[in-house]
């Protein structure tokens, strides 16, 4: 069974060899998602404005084998750009009652780090658990962050949260007891200096491809 979340993007892909040559079986269903916005402007956002920024800023996706007719991974996951960055930080300090000082402080402080590194919160989940694993030699997956023109460049960091802290809980709604939660980051350029995510693209890819096949998180952007 396929499962589809409003306002995501579902595909699936499995490729299969036979003499050689591959076949690649894919499923895709599309409901159409907002694009984002890259270039930073102001925001004047209440705390209930958070659910609203989140659902803008994640992806979902189910992957399905044809071959073995079963689910082969569950993946979400949420980019961390400026204008998420913002909501969060108002939700939070109204959750947390930071005074406005702080508050302040809290939001230069990730807007600074959101152009020097491009954070992705992830869940994901597969049939099997230790499938989900996305980090070391056991790892079932790799991530790539794709640009419009196909160019990737691998995570500089991927970091396993275990233990989720309550507030991750609350703001982050695809944490499940049965998925593995990744915090992954990728650097806002490659080695040559071009940007991993440019501005004037069309959108992004969040690419998971193993032996299993490859699933695409796909953002368009304005």
């Amino acid at each position: 069974m396929l499962r589809l979340r409003s306002g995501y993007l579902v595909r699936g892909a499995r490729y299969l060899r036979y003499g050689g040559m591959s076949l690649a079986l894919a499923l895709l269903v599309a409901c159409g998602t907002q694009p984002i916005p890259l270039v930073p402007e102001n925001r004047t956002f209440t705390a209930r404005d958070y659910e609203d920024v989140y659902e803008r800023w994640t992806r979902g996706v189910a992957s399905f084998s044809f071959q073995s007719m079963r689910e082969q991974l569950h993946a979400s996951a949420t980019f961390e750009g400026w204008e998420f960055r913002w909501a969060y930080v108002v939700r939070y300090a109204s959750d947390f009652a930071l005074d406005t000082d702080s508050r302040a402080a809290m939001l230069r402080a990730t807007l600074q780090d959101a152009t020097e590194r491009h954070r992705f919160f992830v869940t994901v989940a597969a049939e099997r658990y230790r499938d989900s694993d996305l980090v070391g030699d056991a790892a079932g997956w790799r991530v790539l962050l794709v640009d419009a023109d196909g160019r990737s460049i691998p995570p500089s960091s991927i970091e396993e949260v275990s233990r989720p802290s309550p507030a991750e809980r609350q703001y982050f709604t695809s944490i499940s007891p049965y998925r593995k939660i990744f915090r992954v980051t990728f650097p806002v350029s490659h080695p040559d200096g071009a940007p991993t995510i440019p501005s004037e693209e069309s959108h992004f890819i969040l690419r998971f491809t193993g032996p299993q096949g490859a699933v695409d998180l796909r953002w368009d952007t304005r």
